[in-house]
């Protein structure tokens, strides 16, 4: 075991932790909520840290032997950072110990990267964990910084890196309804509003509506980037750059820039970047939108491939899992069901994290750890959905023409279509006529005598594709 110090007095950790006394504490002090740290977030806490690393170096605050410990160091964290992306390994979070839901305003995350980075680097100098005269956490790896800089400019790092995927998620559902129309934009169908019959419409003019829908979410996506490129890293504590050098203020987003790859700007008014957060109910708003999109479009393909005897059934969804544990054969739409309960979950997050944001005191926004961690479950939650929503249920949805003109035939919603030349209250008694008598529309305009036939014949038949009885 290893002692470490702090001013509340001393602690011993295991000898082989990279995580120090800040993060011990951290642990400790909240209930585990078995969620962890999103692994984008911890790959832009380590860039903002590089990019502080090289700027100090190059204002001359940073020996060039401490800078190559602490990059190498990085570099080996960045990996394991990688891995977790993937899916491949949870190895980092054997050092990222912290709980996501935190007090503090994320200075249990920054403490516990700094310490991580400090002891990898001591390891590289051939040093043991915790010999922080080497590399300190504080003095070596935080220099120039804050929590107050650091977190919000990582969050905003890890948020564009998974806006993009979220975007790209939008395009795949986009094109996969796109074929959709294509597929269905011969098949005509009964129209419904208010979950009424109303006048005819094509399958695929729905799924087209659709794609529209989902095109909108895709470019506001791509717009909302340009909300989250203005950083505050450089205004250290509260805005104002204390701690940080007029060198380092200038120069440090250039380089972070250089290393994300991303277009990144120092704010205009630091300060305001520190304390105000009210970015991410914006952009979050345009995520619940797309959120919205998806429960709309799945209610609508449950209701159409309801049944599939006793309902709509004008649609079938692809079987993928047994649905009932009484009712042999019967499958439900799960794709669906779990595509709306995201789209809940997602607009409760955007409940949440406006009241958070506006509950921001003064100088700093305290509840940035919850913030930022359903900003970021939000976008990874909507961008896994969309993609299982396209590849497990839309692509294999086919129509069912026969269902489609059934319910076409023996509705009153043709009706519609004769207004323009006979008039409203002529083409009523038509529909009266057709529900006295239990008969289809089309067979009550030929039968009544109330209507012309010859005409509405030649409409029917070449306009809508349907032969009258």
């Amino acid at each position: 075991m290893r002692t470490e110090k702090d001013s509340l007095g001393e602690v011993s950790l295991p000898d082989e932790a990279l995580y120090g006394i800040h993060a011990y504490r951290s642990k400790v002090n909240f209930p585990s909520s078995n969620e962890k740290i999103n692994p984008y977030l911890i790959k832009a806490y380590l860039m903002v840290k590089l990019a502080a690393a090289e700027t100090n170096l190059k204002c001359g605050l940073l020996s060039k032997g401490k800078y190559d410990a602490i990059e190498g160091a990085i570099d080996q964290l960045f990996d394991e950072t990688e891995l977790a992306l993937k899916h491949e390994s949870d190895s980092i979070y054997s050092k990222i110990i912290v709980d996501p839901y935190q007090g503090g305003a994320g200075t249990s995350l920054n403490m516990n990267v700094n310490e991580i980075i400090a002891n990898t680097a001591l390891k590289i100098l051939g040093k043991n964990y915790g010999e922080y005269s080497s590399v300190h956490p504080l003095d070596t790896v935080n220099m120039s910084q804050s929590t107050n800089d650091t977190y919000p400019t990582a969050l905003k790092i890890a948020s564009i890196f998974l806006l993009r995927e979220l975007a790209d998620s939008f395009a795949k559902l986009q094109s996969t309804l796109q074929a959709k129309e294509t597929e269905f934009k011969s098949i005509l169908k009964l129209g419904r509003t208010e979950y009424q019959d109303a006048v005819p419409i094509t399958l695929g003019q729905e799924f087209g509506a659709y794609a529209q829908a989902i095109a909108r979410d895709r470019w506001r996506l791509y717009n909302a980037e340009e909300r989250l490129r203005s950083v505050n890293l450089g205004g250290t504590a509260v805005g104002n750059s204390v701690t940080a050098s007029g060198n380092y203020v200038l120069s440090v987003n250039n380089i972070l820039k250089k290393i994300t790859g991303l277009p990144i700007a120092k704010g205009e008014d630091l300060i305001d970047v520190t304390q105000n957060m009210d970015v991410f109910v914006e952009v979050h708003g345009l995520i619940k939108a797309g959120a919205t999109s998806i429960i709309k479009i799945s209610n609508d393909l449950r209701f159409l491939s309801s049944g599939p005897k006793g309902g709509i059934g004008e649609i079938s969804l692809p079987p993928m899992q047994a649905g009932s544990s009484i009712m042999p054969g019967k499958v439900n739409p799960v794709i669906l069901e779990h595509a709306v309960q995201i789209g809940e979950l997602i607009k409760g997050n955007d409940v949440i994290i406006s009241n958070l944001v506006s509950q921001g005191h003064l100088e700093l926004n305290p509840f940035l750890p919850m913030i930022s961690h359903i900003f970021l479950k939000s976008i990874e939650l909507l961008g896994k959905t969309n993609l299982t929503l396209a590849e497990k249920c839309i692509a294999g949805i086919k129509a069912n023409p026969d269902k489609c003109r059934q319910n076409l035939i023996e509705s009153t919603a043709l009706a519609a279509s004769f207004i323009t030349e006979y008039g409203y209250e002529t083409v009523e008694e038509v529909v009266k006529y057709a529900e006295t008598h239990k008969i289809p529309f089309i067979n009550a305009v030929v039968t009544s005598g109330l209507l012309p036939k010859t005409e509405f014949s030649s409409i029917i038949s070449k306009g809508l594709g349907i032969e009258i009885e």
